[in-house]
């Protein structure tokens, strides 16, 4: 059973008899200990709490947070007596943990459990089960499929983006070439290559790019630390990940300044100086 307690922390009951002289013994994590303790397994004081005063008969070890985001450390553990009738006020149970001596031993045990919880529920056969069973592949499955979801709209939302700011470089580029004519005109005229005037366009091209994506790299830098102080969030940044956002921008100038540039390096010299 999990409740919320005092401090924010969560009971859970363990199977086991209430203490004597009014006190229960309890199980502290990490987290209690330090907060509402100042140190770390302080046995045999005394934490007040939801349901009354426990008496501290042992600490658990550090875990950290688990996959789902709860702190494992920010657990008190006592007697599930004392769960049912000062916190909950229940006589059954919402939640029961079970264990595996292997992991090749967890399908099996799956079955039982359901056989046994259905034989306790006094379930006929054909019946739709009353409870849930949740293994740690299938909780993992079920985060991968939501992480897979939430790539893919990332994903779009960021193709999209590409596909607005590639458009934008292109218009940007063929004003610009409209602009240049006279300029693309003299330099042909003297003796550059039309592939000179292509090198010069794209050159520009991938700049601009480059300029928007270290842009957008910073941007994401300084969104990451705002976001790791404000919200605690473990955010790892990857160099690896920079180098690639710096090489598809420049593909993407590269592609979306071809059009403009060929355009530019295309322009008849006599219709180049005649521009005004």
């Amino acid at each position: 059973r999990e409740m919320r307690a005092g401090k924010g922390a969560r009971v859970a009951a363990l199977i086991g008899a209430d203490g004597e002289h009014g006190l229960t013994g309890g199980v502290s994590g990490q987290r209690i200990d330090s907060n509402m303790l100042g140190s770390a397994n302080q046995i045999g004081e005394i934490i007040r709490g939801q349901g009354g005063p426990f008496k501290v008969r042992g600490g658990m070890q550090a875990k950290g947070f688990s996959t789902s985001g709860q702190d494992q450390d920010d657990f008190l553990l006592v007697p599930i007596t004392t769960a049912q009738k000062r916190i909950s006020g229940t006589d059954w149970l919402d939640d029961i943990y079970f264990s595996a001596a292997r992991r090749e031993d967890i399908p099996e045990a799956s079955k039982r459990i359901v056989a046994l919880i259905r034989e306790r529920h006094h379930l006929r056969p054909g019946e739709s089960d009353d409870f849930n069973l949740r293994t740690p592949e299938e909780v993992i499955r079920a985060q991968l499929a939501a992480a897979n979801v939430f790539t893919l709209l990332l994903g779009s939302a960021a193709s999209l983006s590409l596909l607005v700011g590639g458009i934008g470089i292109m218009n940007i580029m063929l004003v610009s070439v409209t602009e240049r004519t006279r300029e693309i005109g003299i330099r042909l005229a003297v003796g550059a290559t039309e592939h000179d005037i292509q090198m010069q366009f794209l050159s520009e091209a991938v700049a601009m790019s480059l300029i928007g994506g270290a842009l957008g790299v910073a941007g994401g830098i300084v969104g990451s630390y705002f976001l790791h102080r404000a919200l605690h969030w473990d955010i790892q940044l990857s160099r690896n990940i920079m180098i690639i956002a710096a090489l598809f921008s420049a593909g993407v100038g590269v592609f979306f300044g071809y059009y403009p540039a060929r355009k530019a390096s295309q322009l008849d010299p006599i219709e180049g100086l005649r521009f005004e």
